[in-house]
């Protein structure tokens, strides 16, 4: 039996020309907003070296990544799953600068799973990172711009969850936990499993295991700030990441901004505020950012940073449909005029394609309800159809 070599591999497809032309609008629109708010694009390649591409520590980022070897240098190489520390690697660098700098980008990443259930494995990644400024104007601007980016996908964000990694991480630091053990608390605060979330930190001192256990319900509104000061031991990190997010949601009170203190996705990556988007018309986040500080040490300069990405291609089709512009369908061009009309129309924004002989009866199919027709010297637009 023949094999159907037009099926694709499990959560791969093909964007077709309706939903690839909706991602390229959203694609042009971010990109172009960014660029208004000094984010400079990059690209990226799609593989590098896996040692350079993973850090050992990501272990969420190196189960994800495709690796395979190289055949001229023999060295692993990885097909990226997330174009952030790309990003990183080129301030730190390539570009090294002292001051600030603001890079985008947009682009194909691969997972090796796809991470829900309806995900595709291939996403069109964009984002948008800053470098080179620790205080919060940097955590202040990228939320900002990440709120006017779903505004562009006429897709206004429904909430904003703010949650702040260094509380997670002072509460585990200097407990003896092996990293097996910290990854298994942090998995039972993003699932929000309090007994389990009991049972790994039975051993823990009573303070510390408190902390933990009241992650789980400080969500909400920006009272849940005064919650977790009441609740949570106040060693100086805690009290630092509380008074952050008390001033992002004073300075962010226009954007709808919620809390959640045990959403920590990525916390390896992350060890700031950290963010998650979320739109009317989806239960899971769109959009997620934070901030990243010292992922570029690894390329040997760390800078303080931290941006925001989504997938394009959820994003579109989350986003309203837009109806294709209809063509114009015109003769082949048989004469010096016709031509001039062709491509005075195209200078006008107009579609026009041209049937080729023998096609003449396929212009609908090819997406046209227009059709050029010669009156006496001159060449009208009629309806397709239209005699």
């Amino acid at each position: 039996m023949a094999m159907h070599t037009w099926l694709l591999p499990e959560a791969i497809e093909d964007l077709l020309p309706a939903e690839a032309a909706q991602v390229e609008t959203l694609r042009r629109r971010m990109l172009d907003e960014f660029l208004r708010h000094g984010y400079q694009l990059v690209a990226p390649p799609l593989l590098e070296f896996a040692d350079a591409l993973l850090d050992e520590n990501a272990a969420d980022l190196n189960l994800s990544s495709f690796k395979l070897v190289d055949q001229l240098s023999g060295r692993t190489l990885a097909l990226r799953a997330d174009i952030t520390p790309q990003a990183a690697r080129i301030d730190a660098h390539l570009l090294n600068r002292t001051g600030v700098t603001r890079l985008c980008y947009c682009g194909s990443v691969l997972h090796t799973r796809p991470a829900g259930l309806f995900a595709t494995r291939e996403p069109l990644q964009v984002g948008a990172e800053l470098y080179g400024h620790a205080g919060l104007e940097a955590d202040h601007e990228v939320v900002r711009l990440l709120a006017r980016t779903l505004q562009l996908a006429e897709l206004p964000p429904s909430r904003i969850d703010l949650g702040h990694v260094g509380i997670f991480r002072a509460l585990v630091a200097g407990q003896g936990l092996t990293p097996g053990a910290e990854q298994e608390i942090f998995d039972a605060l993003q699932a929000k499993d309090v007994p389990t979330l009991r049972e790994l930190t039975a051993n823990l001192p009573e303070l510390v295991r408190n902390g933990l256990l009241a992650l789980p319900d400080l969500y909400g509104g920006v009272e849940v700030i005064r919650g977790a000061a009441a609740c949570l031991p106040m060693l100086p990190e805690i009290a630092r990441a509380l008074g952050d997010l008390q001033r992002l949601a004073g300075e962010l009170a226009d954007l709808p901004l919620s809390f959640d203190l045990a959403d920590l996705r990525g916390y390896h990556y992350h060890n700031g505020v950290v963010f998650a988007a979320y739109c009317a018309d989806s239960p899971a986040a769109v959009a997620l950012g934070g901030r990243y500080d010292g992922i570029g040490a690894r390329f040997g300069r760390a800078r303080p940073a931290t941006g925001f990405s989504l997938d394009l291609r959820a994003l579109a089709r989350l986003s309203k449909p837009r109806n294709m512009p209809g063509a114009i369908l015109a003769p082949w061009p048989e004469d010096a005029l016709l031509h001039a009309e062709i491509e005075r129309l195209r200078a006008l924004g107009e579609i026009v394609i041209a049937a080729l002989p023998g096609h003449e009866d396929s212009g609908r199919e090819a997406g046209c309800d227009r059709q050029l027709v010669r009156s006496g010297d001159k060449w009208l637009i009629q309806s397709l159809g239209e005699k």
